[in-house]
This record gives C-alpha cells, structure tokens and sequence, in this order.
C-alpha cells in the first residue's frame, strides 16, 4: 500500500478494494504506518480504491476513533456514496475526486493575484487557482457571485470544480462571450461603445446596496495596507493618510475590487462579471484605486506591465481610463472628475508601494518612484471621498 509523510501528515493510498478478505490487514497496515509517526494527521486518498465494504468501513471508524485528525480525500461517486449513505461523510471530512482537465494551449483572457482565467472553448472558461489549497477560496467566490446576481448583477456562477495538475480550477459557462479586452482588440472601431458597457456595469455595481456583514469592507482593507507602510514612509505622511482613510464614510454599496476588460465580458447583449473573489462594499474610491492600477498605475514604469497583465498595449489601457472616467462621471465638471482620480491614485499608489516592497524588494528605483508619487498625492488631498 502506497503511502507519503509531510509536514507531519501521513497519506495513505489503498487500491483496488476493501472487503472481508483484506480488511483487517488494511486496518494492521495503516496502524504500522502511524506508529512509526505518532501524533501526525491521517489523509486516506481513495483515489484508486474501487469498492469497499462493510468491514472496511468499520476499520476506518476504528481510525476515527483513534482520535486524530482523519481526512478521505478524491473519492469517486460510487465511493462517496457507500460514505454518504452510511453516514461517514456527516462524521468526518470526506471529498469526491474531481475531474481533471488540462488548459495546455488555451487562451489566457486574465489574471489576478488569485489565479488565471483561461477560455477553454467558445462557451467555457475555467479559473485556475495559484494557491494549491483553493477549495475554501473556491467556496467563498462561488458564494460571492451568488450574492451578486441575486442582487441583480450579471455574473457566471462556476458549475463545476476540477483539478487542472496539482491546482484546483472552477468552470463557467459564458456561452460564447468575449472580454472587452478581446471585443476592443477586434473592433478597434467600436471601442468607446464597449467602454460605456463597460462603464454602465460598474456604475450598476456601485449602486448596488449589500445587506450589512454579508460582504468585506474595502475601508478595513485599505487601512491595513496604510498600517503595513508605516515604516516605509515619512511619520507625517503616514497620519494623514491613515487619517484620510479613516475619514472615509462606510458605505453598503458594492463594489467588485478587481475590475478590468478582462473581468467583463459581453455577448451582444448583456454584459457578464466573473472574477468575484474580491467583491466588497465600499466608496468608490477604492475600486477607482485598483481600476488606475490596472490602466496605467502598474505601467508607470514599465509599459509592457499593463501589456502583460491586461493583454493591451499601454496607450490602449490610458484611453478606456480616461474614456471609463467621463462616462462614469457624465455631468461632473472636469475639476471634479480631476480631483476623484487624484483620490483614487493616492490610495493606488499606498496599494502598489505596499505590493512592491513586499513582492518585490529589488526594485528600488520603483520603490522609490512610487513612494515619492504617494507622498506628493497625500499632500495634494484633503478628503478621499466622492
């Protein structure tokens, strides 16, 4: 019986099947194992195991009664059901084995500090998750998107979770939508057409009210990464900008805090949102921050940044930021339209320099750069509000 040790977890991986004629050898086999790595945690992966038994059964309840921390992992139906259907999975935590699917040649149409975006046909994208551990990850943004489309915001709602090599990925049907990245690339002609989509959705995100306590507050974020700073800049920036944060009224309103041309599709009707790991509520503020980012933040220095992340070139991203604000604030003056981006960029500017010492510490020439442009916008502000 194959078997792995790590990080104090013992994985043992029966085969074949459990039943009257081996059972109590499983059980002396997996007892074995454990004596020589006493106190670890106990992971049975059932993935090639094809039937198992009563007597099976009652070797693992003797397992569990051992005490320790017992998982069964990668069950397949039948398996699950034998557990379900007599009660295991309510006692401990037992998973089904999930699909495996492989993105080799598909279309990267995003990416997050979360995961990748890949379309896999005309009708499907899966998101595959960087963290090897998502499950709960998966679990929260699927109840996120739900959230949001009984609020009435036009989101996919993963259907299915697979396993994409040693990474876990959730499936969505779009059926046969195409970013705006992708829209705008093709029909350069009709570019400000889908910016005003793209504009008229986050303006229907905005005003979109969220029950108290149900989503995370954008503010608790953004006073969090003001914190992390403090040794990083002058004392005196610091207590502005932490006072500016703090005087930022608290708001129910969403707000989707990932949202770019890649996060909105459109299929010549309605325009989709996925990406909803990072959903909050919030003043505007916030999302503006991580939308001048997307568009023009992260390219400051490197042009080919924004071309990377967002599959447009940098001259491409500045104009949907610029055409995005004046559709976004239609019957604002350009004095206030100006003033709201000079909020927006001093706390993009706390957001990247936070990101770039933490990820990226080597880079001093963009350490300072964007320190320098934080101390200049806390300055410049007085009020981070609109």
């Amino acid at each position: 019986m194959k078997n792995a040790f790590e990080n104090n977890v013992l994985t043992v991986y029966p085969e074949g099947n459990i039943d009257t004629t081996n059972a109590e050898e499983f059980g002396s086999q997996v007892d074995e194992l454990l004596s020589q790595h006493p106190g670890c945690s106990l992971i049975l992966d059932m993935d090639e195991l094809n039937y198992i038994s009563s007597a099976g059964l009652r070797q693992i309840l003797r397992l569990k009664k051992k005490g320790m921390d017992l998982k069964i992992i990668n069950c397949s139906p039948e398996i699950y059901d034998i557990f379900e259907m007599t009660g295991f999975a309510e006692m401990m935590d037992i998973s089904k084995a999930f699909r495996k699917m492989s993105v080799e040649g598909c279309e990267v149409i995003g990416e997050g500090s979360n995961g990748i975006v890949y379309r896999l046909n005309p009708d499907t994208i899966i998101k595959v998750y960087k963290n090897n551990d998502a499950l709960d990850d998966i679990k929260r943004e699927r109840e996120l998107a739900k959230t949001a489309l009984v609020l009435g915001i036009n989101t996919a709602i993963p259907f299915d979770v697979v396993m994409v090599g040693d990474k876990y990925g959730s499936v969505f049907e779009l059926l046969s939508a195409k970013s705006l990245t992708r829209l705008i690339l093709d029909e350069p002609e009709n570019r400000d057409k889908y910016i005003k989509i793209f504009a008229d959705m986050l303006k229907d995100i905005h005003n979109t009210e969220v029950k108290e306590g149900v989503l995370p507050s954008a503010k608790e974020a953004a006073i969090g990464w003001v914190e992390w700073l403090k040794e990083h800049i002058p004392a005196d920036t610091y207590e502005k900008l932490h006072r500016l944060v703090e005087e930022v009224p608290e708001s129910n309103m969403m707000i989707h805090g990932d949202y770019h041309t890649n996060n909105v599709h459109y299929d010549n009707t309605e325009a989709i949102l996925i990406d909803m790991d990072t959903l909050s509520v919030g003043n505007p503020v916030f999302e503006f921050s991580s939308i001048f980012l997307a568009f023009k933040g992260f390219g400051e220095l490197n042009p080919k940044a924004t071309e990377e992340f967002l599959k447009i070139d940098y001259e491409t991203a500045g104009y949907i930021f610029d055409k995005l604000v004046d559709y976004y604030f239609e019957g604002k003056d350009e004095n206030y339209k100006k003033a709201a981006i000079e909020k927006a960029k001093t706390v993009g500017y706390c957001r990247i320099l936070r990101r770039t010492i933490k990820r990226e510490p080597e880079k001093t020439e963009a350490i300072e750069h964007f320190r320098k442009q934080l101390i200049d916008h806390v300055n410049k502000v007085d009020t981070l509000t609109f």
